[in-house]
Parts: structure tokens; C-alpha cells; sequence
């Protein structure tokens, strides 16, 4: 078992200063004045004063406009949901302040898919049941996975960060039903074509060769400095000071991704485990009595069609060309393009 030294992040007193001054370093390093970033976002000036002394609460739907105007990649978003959630395993803030400012990361998983490749509804089906099972609150179970959402704005930052990923096979069962599951494949297929993504399968015929039980993180720093995480059921820990426990993990990195299958061998193992669970759902299962109009399509329900009742997937086509192709969106995620349309995420304006 490898041991690692406990590092802890300061803690801000706050949320609301954290948030507030977050958003005022962004806004200053983007040129803007308080007026200025009001008009963009369609906020007031004076509420914006207000956030970033701390005085008010941020609305997470500001924070949202202010991401995408001032090109933070979620980071403000992120930040919200960091510090509302009280659910999160000891020490991963800490991580999570190291992760959103990486520029490479070298992952190694067992069992699930890592966190910041997963999809909404396989990290939703995870929560779930860990909520079943009495590990999160009820009440809690869509602050961290709007955490574990927010996370994955790094893989899209500029520059891009250099990812490595290597998880053991065991991470391809199947988690949340074939939808579920086959969407999350989808999900690593799209992911691994990304030009800053190594992604890599360790085959389960490694067995007892396979050098640590435990998933662990390598990240890097602006400044080059190397970095570990790794988690005990009970809390993670962020190394950076223990030279020789890092240089450890890297060397057993390098063993993983010199055993693992080659990025074009997991991909085609991936693709082969993919066709596996989408056979097992076919969405032409919905009746043609059970298709629906929905409401959220062009203010009137004039153009596309649901068919509730499947479990799991939701079944969309076109109303005026019923025989024509269907798509299947998890619950969850209709569900959430539900609440963007109610947010007026999706606004031409």
C-alpha cells in the first residue's frame, strides 16, 4: 500500500469572498470594468460590486454567462459548486485546486471510468448508489455531481493540458444499464480522438502483475512541478513534497502504459464493447402509441416527438418524419437540456 503524506488547502473563510474575488480577478485580467462585464452578462454593475466583495451570494446562472464571456472554462462554475458541496471525500478540494490549473495529467483507474472522462448519466448512476447506500446524503447526491460535471471544463482549456490515461479493463463493466453504459463508451471514443488525450486499456490478463491496486493522479504545475493524488475510502491526499513517493508513482506509470494495449488496440476494444451494449437496447422498441409532443420544441411541440416509458433512455425524432431516424438521450440528459431551455441557455441571443 503506498503512503502519502496529508496536504491541506487553506480554507476561505467565505464562499461568497472566494467566489467574489475569483470573479473579480477574472474580470481584471480580461480588461473589464464592473459596467463593463454587467452589460456582456445582462447583470447589473452593482450586484456584480456586490459579489465580488462577498456581500451577495453569486447566482449560479451570472456565473455561468460570466464563464463564457470571460473564457474561464467553468472555473467560476466549478467554484460554486466546490464550495456549496459539504459531501466531497476529505482533502479533494485540495486536489480540485491543483486540477483546474494543470497542464498534464497522467491518471491510472480500476474499476470505474475517471471522473473527468465520465458522462452525466454513468456519474449520476454512480452517485446514486453510493446515496443508497448511505454514503452521501440524499439532499446532496446533484451537488457533487454537478462537481464532477464542472471538473471536466479542464480538458477543454487553452492551452490544452497534455492527458494520459490508463484504466485497467475492469473499468469497461457495465455501470448504469447498456444505455447508460454504451453512452459512456461513446463518450471515451469521442474523448480519445482528442489530439492532447492518450487514453490506454491495462488488459485484465496482467493479473497479479498488474504493480498497484490503488488508482492514482499525476499532475503537473505552470511551473513543471509534479504532483500525486490518491484516495483511501476515507479521505485523498495530495503529495508534492516527497520527491522520491512521486518519482515511485511515475515509474509505475511508465510500467502501465508500456504493458497496457496501444491507443489504437483500446479503441478498437472499447468500439467491440460498445456494439456489445448497444445491442441490448434498441430504441425501436417505443410504440408508435407511445410517442409524444413535446413541449419544449419550438414553444409548441410542433417539431419534435418524445416516447417516455423506457427504462433509462428517451427516445426523440422528428414529428414530421415519424419513420425517420430516432436518437435516444438518457433521462438525465434531457432532463438537463430541459433545464438549460428554462434558463434560456439555448438562446439565439
Amino acid at each position: 500500500m503506498i503512503t502519502v503524506a496529508q496536504q491541506e488547502i487553506d480554507q476561505t473563510p467565505s464562499p461568497n469572498k472566494a467566489i467574489g474575488a475569483q470573479l473579480r480577478r477574472f474580470r481584471k485580467a480580461r480588461g473589464l470594468t464592473q459596467i463593463e462585464l454587467g452589460e456582456l452578462i445582462n447583470y447589473s454593475d452593482s450586484l456584480i460590486s456586490l459579489i465580488e466583495t462577498g456581500a451577495r451570494p453569486a447566482p449560479l446562472n451570472l456565473l455561468r454567462r460570466a464563464d463564457k464571456v470571460l473564457d474561464t472554462c467553468g472555473a467560476l462554475e466549478l467554484l460554486y459548486w466546490s464550495t456549496k458541496s459539504s459531501t466531497l471525500i476529505g482533502g479533494f478540494l485540495a486536489y480540485i485546486e491543483h486540477e483546474s490549473k494543470a497542464t498534464a495529467f497522467k491518471i491510472f483507474e480500476l474499476n470505474v471510468i475517471p471522473g473527468l472522462l465520465q458522462t452525466r448519466n454513468y456519474a449520476s448512476a454512480l452517485i446514486d448508489a453510493a446515496a443508497r447506500r448511505g454514503e452521501i446524503p440524499q439532499d446532496k447526491v446533484s451537488e457533487r455531481l454537478n462537481v464532477r460535471m464542472a471538473r471536466q471544463a479542464v480538458l477543454y482549456k487553452e492551452p490544452a493540458p497534455s492527458i494520459q490515461v490508463v484504466m485497467e479493463e475492469s473499468c469497461l463493466r457495465p455501470v448504469g444499464g447498456p444505455f447508460v453504459m454504451a453512452e459512456q463508451l461513446r463518450r471515451l471514443e469521442s474523448v480519445a480522438s482528442l489530439p492532447n488525450v492518450m487514453l490506454q486499456i491495462a488488459p485484465s490478463s496482467l493479473g497479479e502483475n498488474l504493480p498497484t491496486t490503488w488508482p492514482f493522479m499525476l499532475l503537473t504545475s505552470k511551473e513543471g512541478a509534479w504532483m500525486a493524488y490518491l484516495e483511501t475510502i476515507q479521505r485523498g491526499y495530495v503529495e508534492r513534497d516527497d520527491e522520491n513517493e512521486i518519482r515511485s508513482l511515475a515509474r509505475t506509470y511508465d510500467w502501465l502504459q508500456a504493458q497496457a494495449l496501444s491507443c489504437a488496440d483500446s479503441l478498437s476494444l472499447i468500439r467491440t464493447r460498445l456494439k456489445e451494449f448497444d445491442a441490448m437496447f434498441p430504441i425501436t422498441a417505443a410504440k408508435p402509441a407511445s410517442w409524444l409532443k413535446s413541449s419544449y420544441s419550438n414553444g409548441g411541440g410542433n417539431c419534435i416527438e418524445v416516447a417516455p416509458g423506457l427504462p433509462g433512455i428517451l427516445p426523440v425524432r422528428d414529428s414530421k418524419d415519424p419513420h425517420g431516424p430516432q436518437l435516444a438521450f438518457g433521462t438525465d440528459a434531457w432532463q438537463s437540456f430541459i433545464t438549460g431551455v428554462k434558463a434560456g441557455d439555448f438562446d439565439a441571443n
